[in-house]
């Protein structure tokens, strides 16, 4: 079967710069500069007030779309680390009170539930920080114990999950006079990973040398689910399933590794019976034979390079299946072959260090360039 014709060449910079009319290559660059932000915030005592606190939980209450997905990969990532409740919510629980920090984010200003949630924290003695722009009804919701980290970069709102999950770990980093940092990615690093990651992927390297690049070509046209070796690689996994059906009209699933596993082994039994195991595009007429085949479904795997050889082999017996990992310490780091054009600073922490917030947050932001790449490509 012949693969889909790309209206793009992803090797051709000048075609993708141009074909780019929304920006939608720059919105995805731009996560390590809202981490930046944020961490900038955090030097400026937007959250000095919860030094001093001890707080009996942390609840994130957030909206729709990349905020609660943050919330969701922050809680399977530090959820059973940290030591207190860190709690993902729709909106201000009833028993909170004043020795609870409540978090709430989002994209939409106008949104009831957000209004409500912060009036109830502040109304309830709770500490409360608010991620999301200071307009419309939020505006209108004052307090002493209300802090505000309005965005700063703008970006769209599909490439938002590194300002909510940042703004997250800026306020658990905070409380308990910084007792849990130990747990949580460096802000300062994390952004300068963000930008090495974003300088790999730039219009200029070539697919061979651009790991997202590559990934949109590998799934363009294809029946594609993606999944994860942990919880928090399958938060990102859904991420990126939400981002590329956002973005490029792309249907691709995602779900639990267990499940995967056993729905591509069951397809692929199916497909070996069928006319695709002979199939010979030269000689195909669609008049004739009817349509053509479907591609195999291929199994994309989020994962740390921790979990590498117990994901490798838990999916040896899938047919079509890739590791989705953050690349060597030398390409990851901006080797000779990495760097664009672009002036943009990266420094070289030791890759050795690297939290499992760090590498998720590396492979999500690579899923949201992929999606740019595979809209301009005119791929689905």
């Amino acid at each position: 079967m012949t693969a889909v014709s790309s209206l793009v060449d992803l090797d051709d910079a000048d075609a993708l710069i141009a074909a780019d009319r929304e920006g939608v290559l720059r919105s995805a660059a731009l996560a390590g500069a809202q981490v930046r932000a944020i961490s900038t915030e955090v030097d400026e005592g937007v959250l000095d007030r919860l030094a001093d606190l001890r707080p009996r939980s942390v609840v994130i209450v957030t909206g729709d779309g990349r905020s609660s997905r943050a919330a969701s990969l922050l809680v399977a990532a530090l959820g059973d680390r940290l030591g207190v409740p860190l709690v993902r919510s729709t909106g201000t629980p009833p028993w909170i009170g004043p020795l609870d920090v409540v978090v709430v984010a989002g994209d939409d200003a106008g949104d009831p539930r957000l209004a409500e949630s912060v009036d109830a924290a502040s109304r309830r003695g709770a500490e409360v920080v608010v991620v999301a722009p200071e307009e419309g009804p939020l505006r209108g919701v004052r307090g002493a114990r209300v802090m505000w980290m309005p965005p700063r970069i703008a970006v769209r709102d599909h490439n938002a999950l590194m300002r909510y999950l940042a703004a997250f770990v800026a306020a658990l980093g905070a409380v308990a006079g910084g007792s849990w940092k130990t747990l949580l990615p460096n802000l300062s690093r994390l952004a300068d990973l963000l930008d090495a990651e974003a300088v790999r992927n730039s219009p200029s390297n070539e697919v061979f040398h651009n790991p997202a690049k590559a990934l949109a070509s590998g799934v363009n046209g294809r029946r594609v689910v993606l999944t994860g070796s942990s919880p928090a690689a399958v938060e990102v996994a859904r991420h990126g399933s939400e981002v590329l059906l956002r973005v490029a009209g792309a249907v691709v699933g995602a779900g639990e590794l267990g499940d995967v596993i056993a729905a591509s082994v069951r397809a692929s039994i199916a497909e070996s019976s069928s006319p695709a195991k002979t199939f010979d595009s030269f000689f195909h007429d669609e008049q004739l034979d009817g349509p053509p085949p479907a591609l195999p479904m291929r199994v994309i795997v989020v994962a740390a390079e921790a979990d590498r050889a117990m994901t490798e082999r838990r999916i040896a017996g899938v047919p079509d299946s890739e590791l989705l990992l953050t690349e060597s310490s030398e390409a990851l780091f901006g080797s000779e072959r990495a760097r664009s054009e672009f002036d943009i600073a990266v420094s070289t922490p030791d890759p050795a260090t690297l939290s499992v917030l760090d590498t998720m947050s590396v492979l999500a932001t690579r899923l949201d360039t992929t999606a740019a790449y595979l809209l301009l490509m005119g791929g689905s």
